[in-house]
């Protein structure tokens, strides 16, 4: 099993905006990123990335993770 210090270091080294963005288009919105869900079908935006938090977030469908969920 490989120690939690060693997952919460990965986490925090990846950004996960940018492995985000090459499937979804996001812009800017006050300090996080939005863009349309890739989780469902939808027509405005409810997908929103928290860069400085590394996680991601659909007020959607609910989805949310970060770069490991985002990676599976």
């Amino acid at each position: 099993m490989i120690p939690p210090e060693i997952i919460d270091r990965i986490r925090d080294a990846v950004p996960l905006a940018d492995h985000i963005a090459r499937t979804v288009a996001l812009k800017r919105s006050g300090t996080q990123l939005k863009g349309l869900c890739p989780f469902h079908n939808e027509r405005t935006p409810s997908f929103y990335v928290y860069p400085g938090e590394n996680r991601y977030h659909c007020f959607g469908c609910g989805k949310h993770g970060d770069i490991f969920s985002w990676m599976q």
